[in-house]
């Protein structure tokens, strides 16, 4: 049985819980979130739990990562659900801070990291990673975990936490988190709350016409032609797609012709819903 979440909303607060285990000889985990706990925040929380000895979690809707015309206020928001979801996966302590509290009067710094916010995500959303890189620079700066998880849905976005880490020398792990999908194979996503019933049975769609590209790519088609059947199956299942693109998977350079280990990434709108996913190449079992 999980007690109830102890829940600090300043910086000062959870500095102090988090020196006091570290003070004891306690490692301590990270999982950031904007709430909205699905199966795939829990997954990450008990993955954090095996990696170290105490789970902080964070809720933030950052307003930085919306761009204009966003769904910033339709946002899905309800911290007792999330505190209660992330205690029975075994956080002991959530930082839930205001906006005031991360952006006091006067805020003026932004952080950019180059490179992998070109193309894909960045190329639709110019801002978003900038928003990203800001908010999880001073989260890992105000919790000070030894390890931090972040899930690979989110695959452009666990590169730039990676190197943010490396550039700015911030002394924490960072570590990927496998995509939790429902048993149809759509990928966990707070936002497919949006879906109506007609579009979340065609969703699924999405994962299957990107496996079977990577299942071909891995056979030795080239990635052109893989890309095209790919692209004529989520068009048929009603997407307007936003990238479809094979990359490396650790520098993200775009690939072409016939290559051995990759990632195929997409985005595509299904309705007014955005949804983003992505599998290895070879594909995994």
């Amino acid at each position: 049985m999980t007690g109830p979440i102890e829940i600090v909303r300043t910086v000062a607060d959870l500095r102090a819980r988090v020196a006091g285990w570290h003070a004891d000889g306690e490692t301590v985990a990270m999982v950031p979130t904007m709430g909205a706990i699905h199966d795939g925040h829990m997954a990450l929380v008990r993955q954090a739990r095996t990696l170290a000895d105490r789970v902080v979690a964070s809720i933030f809707v950052n307003p930085l990562q919306f761009g204009q015309n966003e769904d910033f206020n339709a946002y899905p928001r309800g911290e007792a659900r999330d505190a209660a979801l992330l205690a029975e996966a075994g956080a002991v302590l959530l930082f839930a801070p205001n906006a005031a509290e991360m952006y006091p009067d006067g805020f003026a710094t932004t952080v950019h990291v180059g490179g992998l916010t070109d193309g894909l995500c960045g190329t639709s959303r110019p801002t978003h990673f900038d928003g990203v890189a800001t908010v999880v620079a001073k989260l890992l700066l105000q919790c000070g975990p030894d390890v931090a998880i972040f899930g690979e849905k989110d695959y452009q976005q666990l590169l730039v936490i990676k190197r943010l880490v490396r550039d700015l020398d911030i002394p924490v792990e960072i570590v990927g988190g496998a995509i939790v999908r429902e048993n149809d194979g759509l990928a966990l996503s707070s936002r497919n709350a949006y879906l109506s019933a007609k579009e979340r049975e065609a969703a699924p769609l999405l994962h299957t016409a990107i496996r079977q590209a990577a299942a071909e790519v891995a056979a030795g088609q080239t990635i052109e032609l893989a890309l095209e059947s790919a692209r004529a199956a989520i068009e048929a299942a009603g997407f307007r797609i936003d990238y479809l693109e094979v990359r490396d998977p650790k520098t993200l350079e775009l690939l072409s012709g016939t290559v051995g280990e990759a990632r195929i990434l997409v985005a595509a709108f299904l309705g007014k819903t955005r949804l983003i996913d992505n599998v290895p190449v070879p594909p995994q079992a």
